[in-house]
């Protein structure tokens, strides 16, 4: 089914936190509906829920990869070409922490990136409704939900007081 996007435009901010009581109230999950501004404020100004995010777990993944490939490289490799020196173990291990530390490091810092990548949510091939007037100074409160739940959202957004104009997209 069909993504829909309907966009509410409002100058205050009760307004906006009203407009999200609403949607609420209509029966709207909390990934259904999202602020836009161009003013920064504070997480939960509006009532919204708390972001969630797992940006902590990929380095971790990232430098136990980075480490799990690195001790395989060096190990495979000292196995194949094997040196026997002075009856020393095949697998030098001092020889293999520089290697260990780098791999580790970079698994961790490419993961890293790549974590900031999908929780920025990034790249966001539908952005939904947008107005200029969010740059204005106006607020908006956009819901993405399906079609058949469209006039449902603008009637939860115009209960609000609509302060601008209710815009449809879709996806």
């Amino acid at each position: 089914m069909a993504k829909r996007s309907v966009l509410g435009l409002y100058i205050e901010e009760d307004s906006a936190a009203d407009a999200l009581d609403h949607l609420r109230d209509a029966g709207f999950e909390d990934h259904e509906y999202e602020i836009l501004t161009g003013t920064p404020y504070p997480e939960g100004t509006f009532g919204e829920a708390e972001p969630q995010h797992h940006l902590y777990r990929w380095p971790i993944f990232g430098a136990l990869t980075g480490f799990t490939i690195s001790l395989f490289y060096t190990s495979i490799t000292q196995a194949a070409y094997p040196i026997l020196t002075g009856g020393k173990p095949v697998l030098a291990i001092p020889a293999m922490l520089v290697i260990l530390y780098e791999l580790t490091m970079l698994g961790a810092v490419i993961f890293t990136i790549i974590g900031i990548i999908f929780e920025s949510r990034l790249p966001r091939f539908f952005m939904g409704a947008y107005s200029e007037k969010i740059t204005e100074g106006y607020i908006g409160v956009t819901v993405t939900t399906d079609e058949d739940k469209t006039d449902k959202a603008e009637e939860a957004l115009k209960k609000a007081g609509i302060d601008g104009e209710i815009i449809r997209g879709w996806e």
